[in-house]
């Protein structure tokens, strides 16, 4: 029998391949076709109507990369075809193995109407069904000429990323522009052999059911005449209606299908190109849902809504129309599918604040799930912030892509550092371009593991990345896999729909506890250094307009920046996308970046500059803002006054060449090389940095990954190590706090300032890189004379730990992790920290010491903060330029000092002058373990104000916040500021709030002022 079913596969594969499928257009007259190239960017649609068009042949070459060309068709069905179903078939000249990473049109009516977009596995447009024969036709296609970055070629440098490197070479052949007419039958029948020859290749060899659709191909295939496949249909068809109508068995796994297009805000497209394909690919999913009762689509990222709204009306009245049917579904929630190991705190809560609240307020519709399938890894805090939104479950897929361990479940709940879980489903067909075929299916039922205990799962359908979505072909299988014996079933559902079943069927899943880490794109906490930095500056920048606006909104009635303030956010939020944010984007987008960055810098300055005047005056008396949430040299947290500095620090020469600094709490010994030799802690008594090794010790290593530049370090890279020892320049800094050191390596130059402040516990490192290398990982090492098992990383409201050994295959995965301002490790009574202004890669290890004699030498841990890469695709000149990084070493830190400073150090003081000689702050916490993450006024404009916070040391707490206002009423409220229950948890007297916290709990409170 193998050689019938051979036999049979390879006879049905040629005749699909050879007869069948051309004949589904059997009959097709050209199209008349003219273009006009639009000069630079994209022109709005009337000018683009206007122009006039230049003829232009099929064959002929098009589009210089990142064009647009306006193609116009003309042409009349004939009389002929009248009572027949006509298309017109437009060819870009696509490569239909790459769907949303090339050309792409969306079609216009004359009168400007979109009708829909145009992709390598859409080509066609209905114009009669049934025609009249005779219909004059006349479209306009608005054509990108997109290049093809992510080629035949992949992961190979490219100037094609930016259009200011692309030039101007035509990158298309215009192949087909016809009017045809579509024989249904013919194409029904492609879509039966196709689901039936597919599951017939996944069935058992020995299986009753694979040989029933092997006799029933082969019975459609001799009724089917191979010189008249179009008059022969119909009976192929016939012979495949008994096999095509057995029921699945009742044991069958369940496939909740939801119509998809996971478009990338941005990745190798810039994201002006976005808002196109956001609005194509709408354009096609409401046409889809017109014609497919069944169907329904989902779509994350409300920024992609806001773009549609923004920019193409006519495709935004159809999509609310759909929406209000329940057929078009706003899902995730959020204002893009961030990256969610790198923002921080705020940040993360912002996402969801903004992203929810679009949705609420254009349709009143609330999500409850956190839509992310292709994000790289997903933070230990991001359960407690979905939980504080208001959502309860989160779809992802991205962790099937781990390359070391194979994660135990597909549904299971989450726990986050405080506790909270989520119920969590990762869809086991390992696609989020499900495009229901066979092989698909079939791999989503036997790979699910929850297998026993569950039997639902969730099958994202379209074509994604660069967009597309569902195809009308993807409709019709799932038509005929709904009831299908040998196949898991299917059924067009909604997210809610498939988590309330999946949750209904499974109370009590699995528990996961901690980060769930992605074994893959470990680079991306490093990659475009500049965009990273561009990021974190922006999250600290907002955190204090909102602070001194506020403050100075109670305090002297300064108009508070509402609609600046949702703006700015929004925009830094969209360049959390997880391809910019991550450093994995083209070069175009990256360069936008940072001059985006640079303006909202500008503004947010602006409004923090006004503010604190306002709560200056006028005057000459010297003022510090401290933004910080703790107190610092006497400027209290979210106030002003005047610092108390106290101490003196020694510079002298060090005996064997370098220098020695000295403030009475570390002494630091930098030696001739500029490298930190010694930081012993006077009060501990207590040396830190490891015997024989040195501190501040930047390392270079080779780096190019197996494949995907920009997103991944393999493991190998730690192979080779070049430590940078050379030095052109050792000097004293006049300030008599600090030691300069200048290197050359490469063909790069870094300049290091070594300086301990008076009255400071930490050493900092600032340190500034003119880099020129290609294919180099560059880190700065910290060798710590210390034992400990475990270390702790900022996250999202609170910190992770993560082991420092390799016991398993999984700790040994985790050779890059991320952290935001502090990695700290600690012996019982005694740690070090590390703190950062805007690095988030780092590595942990941990070596045993020769102690000579076969003796033990103690344990040296050394902590490597990732300061710079440079991968050539798909921006070849990445991170090239000069960069500026600081960090601080702080010997003797507990987990409350490495919280403090990691703030201290990414918000400075910030110095006036004025009249006052304080500013009170707007809220007081009585105990350093809360601290203050937002302090602003209310999104809806009551003036109220709204203070969150956290338990930031991982243990219990009760404190005592004051508000230095009347306080009239108090709510808690979730992250949208909306009422919540807080139990026993909140009291108020006046002003004073008395809260109990378990570690970590985040809350917000709302108050009204009196």
């Amino acid at each position: 029998m193998h050689d019938d079913r051979k036999l049979v596969e390879d006879r049905l594969r040629r005749v699909l391949d050879e007869r069948i499928r051309p004949a589904v257009y059997p009959e097709s007259v050209p199209l008349e076709v003219a273009v006009w190239h639009a000069p630079g960017e994209p022109v709005p649609v009337e000018e683009g109507l206007a122009a006039e068009p230049e003829p232009i042949e099929v064959g002929s070459r098009w589009g210089a990369p990142w064009g647009t060309s306006w193609f116009r068709v003309t042409g009349t069905v004939p009389a002929a075809w009248a009572g027949r179903t006509v298309e017109a078939l437009l060819d870009l000249g696509f490569d239909e193995n790459m769907p949303g990473f090339q050309c792409e049109g969306l079609v216009y009516r004359p009168d400007g109407t979109p009708v829909k977009g145009l992709n390598p596995r859409n080509q066609w447009v209905r114009v009669g069904s049934p025609a009249e024969g005779g219909e004059e036709v006349r479209l306009h296609i608005e054509a990108a000429s997109n290049p093809v970055v992510f080629g035949p070629r992949p992961f190979r440098p490219t100037p094609l990323g930016d259009k200011d490197t692309a030039g101007s070479e035509p990158q298309y052949t215009l192949t087909r522009m016809d009017l045809a007419v579509l024989d249904e039958t013919v194409w029904h029948l492609v879509l039966d052999l196709e689901v039936l020859g597919e599951l017939m290749a996944e069935l058992p060899a020995d299986s009753g059911r694979r040989h029933d659709i092997l006799r029933a191909v082969a019975r459609a295939l001799d009724a089917l005449d191979l010189q008249d496949v179009n008059g022969t249909a119909g009976p192929a068809r016939a012979a495949l209606a008994d096999v095509l109508a057995a029921p699945a068995v009742a044991s069958a796994h369940r496939i909740s299908a939801v119509g998809h297009a996971h478009i990338d805000s941005a990745w190798l497209w810039p994201l002006r190109e976005t808002v196109r394909k956001v609005a194509r690919t709408t354009a096609n999913m409401t046409a889809l849902i017109e014609d497919e009762p069944e169907f329904v689509f989902a779509m994350s990222q409300a920024q992609q809504w806001a773009w549609v709204k923004e920019h193409r009306p006519e495709v935004w009245a159809r999509v609310k129309k759909a929406v209000a049917e329940g057929r078009f579904v706003p899902a995730g929630g959020m204002w893009v599918e961030s990256d969610t190991n790198m923002p921080g705190s705020e940040a993360m809560a912002r996402q969801f604040v903004h992203g929810k609240r679009f949705f609420l307020d254009e349709f009143g519709i609330e999500n409850e799930e956190a839509w992310l399938p292709d994000t790289f890894g997903f933070a230990a805090g991001l359960p407690q912030i979905i939980k504080a939104a208001g959502s309860k479950w989160l779809l992802t897929q991205k962790i099937s892509w781990s390359q070391t361990n194979r994660f135990p479940h597909h549904t299971f709940r989450w726990e986050g550092i405080d506790g909270t879980r989520i119920f969590t489903h990762f869809p086991p067909a390992d696609t989020y371009n499900c495009s229901m075929s066979g092989s698909e299916l079939a791999h989503a039922a036997r790979n699910f593991r929850d297998k026993g205990h569950a039997r639902h799962s969730l099958a994202p359908t379209g074509w994604g990345d660069g967009g597309g979505g569902t195809t009308r072909e993807m409709v019709a299988r799932a038509a005929r896999l709904r009831d299908l014996e040998g196949s898991p079933t299917v059924t067009w559902e909604t997210p809610r729909a498939f988590f309330t079943k999946a949750e209904a069927e499974y109370p009590e899943p699995p528990v996961w506890v901690g980060e769930l880490y992605l074994e893959l794109h470990r680079a991306t906490l490093t990659s475009q250094a500049q965009t990273k930095q561009g990021n974190r500056r922006s999250e600290h920048l907002l955190r204090e307009a909102e602070l001194w606006a506020a403050t100075a909104a109670v305090r002297t009635g300064f108009p508070y920046p509402h609609e600046e303030l949702d703006r700015l956010w929004k925009t830094v939020l969209l360049h959390q996308f997880h391809d910019i944010l991550p450093g994995s984007s083209i070069a175009w987008v990256h360069r936008e970046a940072r001059a985006t960055y640079a303006r909202v810098a500008a503004e947010l300055t602006a409004i923090i500059e006004g503010a604190q005047r306002a709560l200056a005056g006028e005057g000459t008396r010297p003022l510090v803002f401290n933004a910080a949430p703790h107190p610092r040299a006497g400027v209290p947290a979210g106030g002003a006054g005047t610092p108390v500095r106290e101490g003196r620090t020694t510079l002298v020469p060090r005996v064997d060449g370098g220098h020695v600094l000295d403030n009475g709490l570390l002494r630091v010994e930098i030696d001739a090389r500029g490298l930190v030799v010694s930081a012993y802690d006077h009060a501990a008594g207590r040396e830190t940095v490891a015997p024989g090794t040195a501190a501040g010790l930047l390392q270079l290593h080779p780096d190019l990954p197996n494949k995907w530049d920009a997103w991944d370090v393999d493991s190998f890279y730690r192979n080779t190590v070049t430590d940078l020892t050379g030095v052109d320049e050792l000097s004293a800094g006049e300030d008599g706090v600090s030691v300069r050191i200048v290197r050359s390596f490469g063909d790069s130059r870094v300049t290091q300032v070594l300086s301990l402040p008076p009255g400071e516990r930490g050493l900092v490192f600032d340190t500034e890189i003119d880099w020129h290398e290609t294919e180099k990982f560059l880190k700065l090492a910290f060798p710590l004379d210390l034992h400990a098992e475990r270390y702790a990383s900022e996250t999202q409201f609170g910190h992770a730990y993560r082991p420092t050994h390799t016991n398993t295959s999984w700790e040994t995965a985790k050779f890059e992790a991320c952290n935001h301002r502090f990695v700290h490790l600690e012996e019982p009574g005694w740690g070090v920290a590390v703190v950062n202004d805007s690095t988030y890669g780092h590595d942990v290890t941990r070596t045993v010491r020769d102690g000579g004699d076969g003796g033990d030498g103690g344990t040296t841990t050394t902590v490597r903060a990732s300061l710079l890469r440079a991968p050539r695709f798909p921006d070849p000149e990445t991170d090239q330029g000069v960069h500026r990084f600081r960090h601080a070493l702080l010997p003797g830190a507990r987990i409350p000092d490495a919280v403090r400073e990691g703030w201290r150090i990414n918000l400075p003081e910030r110095h006036t002058t004025g009249a006052a000689d304080e500013v009170a702050p707007l809220v007081t916490a009585d105990d350093e373990a809360v601290v203050v993450t937002a302090v602003k006024l209310a999104d809806d404009g009551s003036g109220d104000v709204v203070v969150r916070f956290h338990e930031a040391h991982g243990g219990r707490t009760r404190a005592t916040l004051t508000a230095g206002f009347p306080v009239r009423d108090l709510t808690v409220t979730d992250l949208l500021e909306r009422p919540v229950d807080a139990g026993a948890e909140v009291r108020r007297e006046g002003e004073r709030i008395t809260v109990s916290l378990r570690p970590f709990q985040l809350m917000t409170l709302r108050l009204r002022r009196a």
